[in-house]
């Protein structure tokens, strides 16, 4: 196979139909110098749970961020989600990921300051920031005392869109738990596989997630040879009282760790179950420069199911977001399974939103 990519990357000419040449950066020698690893989760606690998430080479730690900053809030839910919840949400959300911008990379190749990201000063410091209106800037914060490095980009509000995409192709992802008490959390993707050419030999496209990279010099997250792009795929698994209990997550690049934390919420700060929480009306925010090319932002937006209901919007919009009321069910596209080991159950829930979502059990 490394041999098949390597002709197929280093051929002087290989046209498509539409007459473009695919030269690649991928050699045979990438691929035999690769080694797989397996690395510790990163972990956060929020009341009586823990979520563990893929380190800062993906968004992952934003998640544990913004569960950090909503610990105190004490919200609760109703069965749809008030704006008062979901303005502290975006809010929150708003915080982590401009220091996901600001710090997260490869920590092979950036000093990620992690611990003080997560450390509880700091979240005090950052949670000073949220207040009753909605926030048009981007504030990274500085966990170590470095200034952070983040440009808010040429292109801000330039071409960003609600985020959806076809829901018919893209990233899927997969939780599975057994009887034995194993819980798996998985998020595969090529990313756009689509404007990838396949190699013919194989019949199979390579990943484009090199395009996550940003050219700036000195971005944590810049182009280097050997680097991992920080990826937005982004598993959770949960325990509960210390034990095991639940995996979940969704496709979706940034909003990943946006969906997937509405849904986490509100299953920990109310009475819904699994399913309960993934049909409630979900929102998201592109305030942030988005992971992909050309890192575009829309400052203040807020996307909202139009579940939520117009008094809500009006709400959202009296405090300052920019929203945009999208279809019924649109947001989101979020699986999960749960063990209940004092029931005897195994618990699964999917997405109903237009797109292929199973809860299958044997």
């Amino acid at each position: 196979m490394a041999d098949a990519i390597d002709r197929f990357f280093t051929a002087a000419e290989r046209f498509d139909v539409s007459g473009h040449v695919h030269r690649g950066f991928l050699r045979g020698a990438d691929l035999a110098a690769w080694r797989a690893t397996v690395e510790d989760s990163v972990a956060g606690d929020y009341h009586r749970y823990t979520v563990h998430k893929p380190g800062p080479w993906s968004q992952g730690p934003v998640f544990l961020q913004q569960l950090r900053l909503l610990e105190a809030s004490g919200l609760r839910l109703q069965d749809v989600p008030s704006a008062e919840f979901v303005h502290q949400v975006v809010e929150a959300a708003k915080l982590a990921f401009a220091d996901r911008e600001a710090w997260y990379g490869d920590p092979g190749f950036a000093d990620v300051p992690l611990a003080q990201l997560l450390a509880g000063r700091y979240t005090d410091q950052r949670r000073r920031l949220l207040g009753a209106q909605a926030s048009l800037e981007l504030r990274p914060g500085s966990p170590d005392g470095r200034p952070p490095r983040i440009p808010w980009g040429a292109a801000t509000a330039a071409v960003a869109q609600a985020g959806v995409g076809d829901p018919t192709v893209g990233t899927c992802h997969v939780d599975v738990a057994d009887r034995e008490g194993n819980l798996v959390s998985c998020t595969p993707s090529g990313g756009w596989l689509q404007s990838s050419p396949a190699v013919p030999a194989l019949g199979f496209a390579l990943g484009t997630r090199a395009q996550i990279f940003n050219l700036e010099p000195g971005h944590p997250n810049a182009l280097e040879p050997g680097k991992r792009p920080r990826t937005t795929l982004s598993p959770s698994l949960a325990f509960r009282d210390g034990e095991p209990w639940l995996a979940f997550g969704t496709p979706g690049a940034d909003q990943q760790d946006q969906w997937s934390l509405n849904f986490f919420v509100m299953v920990a700060a109310s009475e819904m179950n699994l399913q309960q929480a993934i049909d409630a009306p979900m929102w998201h925010t592109n305030h942030f420069p988005r992971s992909f090319y050309p890192h575009d932002a829309l400052p203040g937006s807020l996307f909202v199911e139009e579940r939520i209901g117009a008094e809500s919007v009006s709400e959202l919009e009296r405090r300052g977001h920019r929203v945009s009321v999208v279809g019924p069910w649109s947001q989101g596209r979020l699986s999960a399974t749960a063990r209940e080991p004092g029931r005897g159950l195994l618990l699964a829930a999917a997405n109903p939103r237009g797109m292929q979502g199973y809860a299958i059990g044997r």
